[in-house]
């Protein structure tokens, strides 16, 4: 399964970032057998547009063939373009490295329409 987390850097050990279409990268994580496997940052240049950024930053995850995305906070229009795609969307917060363990534990809250 591919997750995608919306992350303040590029690294596994920082922060997720609390909104979803402002976050500066998305990091995409694979999870195979509960544990993390191949990891790949994508920088979010939706971060400078005026508006629409969240929708833009949906198109950008859903094409990344991603389940399941991991943020702070998302905003209605963007989760309605992942829903299209069936990507599942929980919240999370804190280390991207903890919030991964709580998704495999079953732990995080669904966000839902």
């Amino acid at each position: 399964m591919k997750i995608a987390i919306s992350s303040k850097n590029q690294d596994i050990n920082g922060s997720v970032n609390e909104i979803f279409g402002r976050c500066p990268y998305f990091i995409i994580i694979e999870i195979e057998d509960g544990k993390i496997g191949e990891t790949q940052v994508i920088k979010n240049e939706s971060i400078e547009q005026t508006s629409g950024a969240g929708i833009s930053a949906a198109s950008l995850v859903a094409d990344q063939k991603v389940g399941v995305v991991i943020t702070g906070n998302i905003g209605p229009r963007a989760l309605e373009v992942l829903n299209q795609f069936n990507i599942l969307v929980y919240s999370g917060s804190g280390k991207i490295k903890e919030v991964i363990q709580s998704f495999i534990n079953k732990e995080l809250k669904k966000i839902e329409v």
